[in-house]
């Protein structure tokens, strides 16, 4: 599964759909929390599945193993991680308990880096006694990270470029720390003080020692002065000064 970052968020929610009619149903399917970290202590933590609806949800939970390459996002299914119940049904207004489990030590040796996998959370479609129309059915992704061993600090090292595209300017984000990097809340400031937002929510995520590239709405010409980049870098607020985008090669 490749071009993760166009489609999951911290917690991606998608609806599937199953055409039986012109009428829709809604899920009450909730996760929390959005997502998991591992510490070097633990060998397992949890979350939360819950019904918020009114009728029984039907879910099942699988594991991926999550790497990156030069931007490109892959998915593989793994044993690295096991979760506990794989398969479930919740009632209206209960919830259930997902136990997920580090199988085999966490990440050690020189240069470890902390490791990276995605729960798929699906809710299958049930049996709508005879009712005609739409049935939505979710979809979450959650991350869960496995912090190395012999780490005092596990944190993201970024290096921020903006480059030119023909008329386009593209964002490129490299990580050579040790931890994983969520962005969001993208804004630009240029030198006169005026600021664009260019992404309010999640921009994406970069593994360490990988790399991923954006392209933005905003035209390279906005970005011909240089100024500042404004984003949360898992969740706290970070500058970074930029060169005019013609000159950052």
């Amino acid at each position: 599964m490749t071009a993760l970052a166009r489609h999951l968020l911290s917690a991606t929610l998608s609806a599937g759909f199953a055409l039986t009619g012109s009428a829709a149903f809604a899920s009450g399917l909730q996760v929390s929390p959005v997502s998991l970290t591992l510490r070097t202590s633990q060998s397992a933590d949890g979350l939360w599945l819950s019904n918020t609806g009114n009728a029984l949800v039907h879910a099942q939970v699988r594991v991926y193993h999550w790497t990156q390459d030069d931007g490109k996002e892959t998915l593989t299914a793994s044993r690295g991680l096991v979760v506990s119940p794989p398969m479930l049904e919740i009632k209206p207004g209960d919830k259930q308990l997902i136990r997920v489990i580090r199988v085999g030590a966490p990440p050690n040796g020189d240069g470890a880096v902390e490791d990276a996998y995605r729960l798929a959370i699906d809710e299958l479609p049930i049996d709508t006694h005879g009712k005609t129309g739409l049935q939505f059915v979710l979809h979450y992704s959650v991350p869960v990270f496995v912090e190395p061993v012999g780490t005092a600090v596990v944190a993201p090292q970024l290096q921020w470029t903006l480059r030119r595209d023909g008329e386009a300017a593209v964002l490129h984000v490299a990580n050579g720390g040790n931890g994983h990097a969520q962005l969001a809340g993208l804004s630009f400031l240029d030198p006169a003080g005026h600021r664009i937002e260019i992404n309010g929510g999640l921009l994406g995520y970069v593994l360490p020692g990988t790399s991923a590239s954006w392209m933005l709405k905003p035209l390279a010409a906005v970005f011909a002065g240089g100024g500042t980049l404004e984003a949360r870098v898992n969740g706290a607020p970070a500058t970074q000064t930029i060169l005019p985008v013609d000159r950052a090669r």
